[in-house]
């Protein structure tokens, strides 16, 4: 899945006759807003539409008057046969569109705007090799190992605005990549010439690089719980040798051009004298200084809160609360809050308002600190979504202003709350 991406997304696809009729559908949507919306994504079940029976041979092709949209199947279930049909669309406020949709061979070209990295060495010695899954014990630790198992400390993802890391190496905190190209960065970031695995990242190249301090935290996005006014890390940090989480499962659900997913499953987090299940989708379309998160718990006494991090490190500005929009609140920070405190950086939460209770802000040291946390009502087994946004000021030069930062933050949450009314004609 990882490899050998280069610019374009090719669908080799198997010449069939030519489509049929039969198969084709007029797919109507609406932005009912009044906003612009640019890589507004939209997802049709594949129970909605006509799929040919050789659909295996066949991909699905949409386009608007003369243009072709990209889009991309996705198998969210993993079973094997996919349930989703995802692109992205612009809209003008209150504007209609009428797409056709249907079943055509290839090939196609896409632009690459989306993309996941993930690399792993058996030993100390090996080269990191490609994987898409992967299951960690608790004992499977770089202090136990005695090297670090994963290129770039776990998996990371971008799209073509900005990228994104998390560790999973036991410490499941999220790290943020500057982009100073809308090309995807290279598959060797996080390994050296000789196929081991290294920093190389915190050197600015010609992509980017890695510009925020995490420490302790849990990053931009990473969340922990908290009951009876104790915190409770989903893991540990770098100086333990045993995870407090049992078994952690991750695989790469979908890579494509308009939208890659990340699935992670925490089996047997035991904080304190507690034990819980977790289980975390991670989801980057284009156009967005940020990506999707979604988390839902098991084993839930009833008192805890989910806390989701937005790392306080290397900032002296006050953290701002924004609740204009009336589905989500915001909270953002804005400062020369990268590494060394060399780069203006904006860092948002766009949080579901029905969840929102306030925040708070970790100690200074421990298992969990330096950040500020988002208190959100969970109940057993319901997910809870949410956003992360970090905007460099290298990416696009206004993020060096803090009005600039919070305009772009209010109005990305407009876009996420406008919805669309689809109609799929047979």
């Amino acid at each position: 899945m990882s490899v050998n991406k280069s610019f374009f997304f090719i669908l080799l696809i198997t010449l069939g006759s030519c489509t049929s009729e039969r198969f084709q559908q007029e797919i109507l949507v609406h932005n009912t807003s009044q906003f612009s919306l640019n890589d507004k994504p939209i997802r049709l079940r594949r129970k909605l539409l006509r799929v040919p029976n050789d659909s295996l041979g066949k991909n699905p092709v949409i386009t608007f008057k003369l243009d072709t949209i990209p889009c991309q199947i996705n198998d969210l279930d993993d079973d094997g046969i996919w349930d989703e049909l995802f692109f992205v669309v612009d809209f003008n406020p209150n504007e209609s569109k009428s797409l056709d949709l249907d079943w055509a061979t290839g090939p196609f070209q896409y632009p690459i705007k989306t993309s996941v990295r993930f690399g792993k060495r058996v030993s100390a010695k090996a080269k990191v090799q490609p994987e898409v899954e992967e299951v960690m014990m608790a004992d499977e630790l770089p202090l136990t190992l005695g090297y670090q198992q994963y290129q770039t400390d776990g998996p990371s993802w971008e799209n073509d605005k900005v990228g994104f890391r998390h560790y999973l190496d036991g410490r499941n905190a999220k790290d943020l990549f500057g982009k100073k190209t809308h090309k995807m960065s290279p598959e060797t970031v996080g390994i050296n010439k000789q196929g081991a695995v290294e920093d190389n990242y915190h050197v600015m190249e010609d992509w980017g690089r890695d510009i925020l301090a995490v420490g302790n935290s849990v990053g931009l996005g990473g969340y922990a719980l908290r009951a009876k006014d104790t915190l409770m890390r989903l893991g540990v940090t770098v100086d333990d040798s045993i995870s407090n989480v049992a078994r952690t499962t991750f695989k790469i659900l979908a890579e494509g051009p308009v939208n890659s997913v990340l699935e992670y499953h925490y089996e047997n987090w035991k904080p304190n004298d507690r034990s819980y299940t977790v289980h975390e989708t991670t989801s980057i379309w284009p156009g967005m200084y940020g990506y999707q998160n979604t988390v839902s718990v098991q084993g839930l006494r009833g008192d805890e809160e989910l806390a989701i991090g937005l790392v306080n490190i290397n900032n002296d500005a006050p953290l701002e609360v924004i609740e204009e929009n009336e589905e989500f609140v915001m909270v953002y920070t804005h400062d020369k809050q990268s590494y060394e405190k060399e780069w203006w950086l904006g860092m948002a939460l766009i949080l579901p308002k029905s969840h929102y209770m306030g925040y708070i802000e970790a100690p200074k040291k421990g298992q969990l600190s330096n950040t500020f946390l988002a208190q959100m009502k969970i109940q057993e087994n319901q997910p809870v979504q949410y956003y992360a946004i970090g905007a460099w000021e290298l990416s696009h030069p206004k993020f060096a202003d803090r009005d600039a930062f919070k305009s772009y933050v209010v109005d990305l949450a407009h876009q996420l709350s406008a919805e669309i009314d689809v109609k799929i004609n047979n």
